[in-house]
This record gives structure tokens, C-alpha cells and sequence, in this order.
């Protein structure tokens, strides 16, 4: 699989935690992830201590809004990383349950806890996506006759 994993990450509101976690899959993982991001029930902003813990690690969600999951439409993926804590309407690709705390209403500190949370577990999906994609090209180059030396009579 050389095109990058397609990856939804989604929570309740789609104001604090999806948005983390797209912004640091988009910041490390470019290289193997699509990442989008949506809520169950879109806020009607991102929260700005959102915003302000992002930016003290130099993610810019300047352009971030929040969005229901219909806006990604007919868009494929190929996993939906779940941090709502509730199950999710039909999903259309396999789902990752990821517990995090909702940081909505805490103080900045919990936001500061859900960012780093969220940024180990991006860290190691991304590892995670890469090894996958490493295997599946060695399989595929390895089983492809036009990828081997061949010797002539």
C-alpha cells in the first residue's frame, strides 16, 4: 500500500480531542495519513484552549472548524479512530477505540493531559501504519517477478 491510510478521527463535539488528533497526525504522519476529523455533535467552535495547548506544540489550527461526519460523505476510510466514548452510527471502515478524558470544561491543564494523551497515541498509530506499510511493500516487491534479479543464459 504506497498511498497514505485514510484515517477519521472523531469525537463528540469535534471542538477539542479529533482536532488534536488530526493535527498531530497531519504534523508527524503525513507521510502514511490522511487524517480528518469530525463529531457526533459539531460545537459550534473549536475551543480556543484547543487552539492555545496546539499551538505551545507548534500545531496550527488556525483553519480547523468543527464538522459532523456527513461532511466527509462518500470520502473511504481505512480506519475511524473513536475518542467519543460512546459507539459510533454504522461505520464504514474498522474502528479503534481510543479512551481519553473530555478536557470540555477543565481547566487548561486537562488539556495540556488530553494533548499528550492523544499525541502518544498518534505517535503510535503512526509507527503502527508505517511498519504496516513497510510489510505490505517487502511482501508485494518480494513476490513481484519484475522486482528480482534475474540472470541470463
Amino acid at each position: 500500500m504506497e498511498r497514505p491510510f485514510r484515517v477519521l478521527f472523531v469525537c463528540l463535539g469535534n471542538a477539542i480531542r479529533s482536532q488534536m488528533a488530526e493535527g498531530f497526525a497531519r504534523r508527524y504522519g503525513s507521510d502514511v495519513i490522511v487524517a480528518r476529523s469530525a463529531g457526533l455533535t459539531p460545537a459550534g467552535r473549536v475551543m480556543p484552549l484547543t487552539r492555545k495547548v496546539m499551538e505551545e506544540k507548534n500545531i496550527d489550527l488556525d483553519d480547523a472548524y468543527p464538522k459532523p461526519i456527513a461532511d466527509h460523505g462518500r470520502e473511504p476510510f481505512d480506519l475511524v479512530v473513536n475518542i467519543s466514548g460512546v459507539p459510533l452510527p454504522s461505520p464504514t471502515a474498522p474502528v479503534r477505540e481510543w479512551m481519553v478524558k473530555d478536557p470540555m470544561g477543565g481547566k487548561e491543564e486537562a488539556y495540556r493531559l488530553a494533548a499528550e494523551q492523544i499525541e502518544r497515541m498518534v505517535m503510535d498509530l503512526i509507527l503502527e501504519l508505517r511498519r504496516l506499510r513497510k510489510k505490505w511493500l517487502e511482501e508485494f516487491h518480494g513476490r513481484n517477478p519484475a522486482s528480482r534479479d534475474t540472470k541470463s543464459d
